[in-house]
């Protein structure tokens, strides 16, 4: 049988090293060795013996919930094999962290990370606001994260000279170190008028980066 469907770049090779890689730009591969943990439902192939579980309390204070933000769940992945992760076809990056490293990220923009990783629930400053950026999950320590984002993310440097603006909707993370607050750009005349669509915005300052999607379409609420 010949196709294109069958070029040697689509093919899986055999993992070299534990831990996860890049399938290709959509999706991931993890060789689990012991745990890993991922969103739920973004397993798309295993093999090998491995168990999936929801993640329920938190273990030994690394998980305070068990969900990132925006109440997204997450799941478990033990055993010995290999497991593909991909999320609607998103593209996926790989973060890894070195000690004192520390990374804040929208929940919808997770898709698997090494339990070397301790992560917590953080609320926005700014509460009230509306969109995805209210709820995000700081990262830190040692190991690797896989995000998700749709396209390819725009990086915006922010210095404390220049502040940047982002739509909550459009966020996936940003530098912890960075302030963060809301800003209305709209005027209460023009909001009653029926504004522009772009009232309210999550302002970040101080010295770092910003990770911005080049798409401000909501996923649908999962149907339960």
């Amino acid at each position: 049988m010949k196709s294109d469907l069958f070029a040697s770049g689509n093919l899986v090779q055999p993992s070299a090293v534990a831990g996860m890689t890049l399938q290709n730009a959509k999706s991931v591969k993890y060789a689990v060795n012991g745990e890993m943990l991922a969103r739920q439902g973004s397993m798309v192939a295993f093999r090998g013996n491995l168990q999936f579980e929801r993640k329920g309390q938190g273990i030994g204070g690394m998980l305070k919930r068990a969900v990132t933000g925006e109440g997204l769940p997450l799941m478990s992945v033990r055993g010995q094999g290999e497991a593909w992760f991909a999320h609607q076809a998103a593209n996926c990056f790989i973060v890894e962290f070195e000690p004192g490293d520390a990374l804040t990220i929208n929940g919808r923009n997770v898709l698997c990370f090494d339990p070397s990783l301790s992560y917590e629930i953080k609320m926005v400053k700014g509460a009230g606001m509306t969109g995805g950026g209210l709820f995000n999950s700081l990262f830190t320590g040692t190991g690797k994260l896989a995000v998700i984002c749709d396209g390819n993310p725009i990086i915006i440097p922010v210095t404390a000279q220049a502040p940047v603006y982002v739509d909550t909707d459009a966020v996936v993370g940003w530098s912890a170190a960075l302030e963060t607050g809301l800003h209305r750009s709209q005027s209460v005349g023009s909001m009653i008028r029926g504004g522009s669509g772009e009232a309210v915005q999550l302002k970040l300052s101080g010295e770092g980066f910003v990770l911005v999607r080049p798409s401000e379409v909501t996923e649908a609420p999962a149907a339960h």
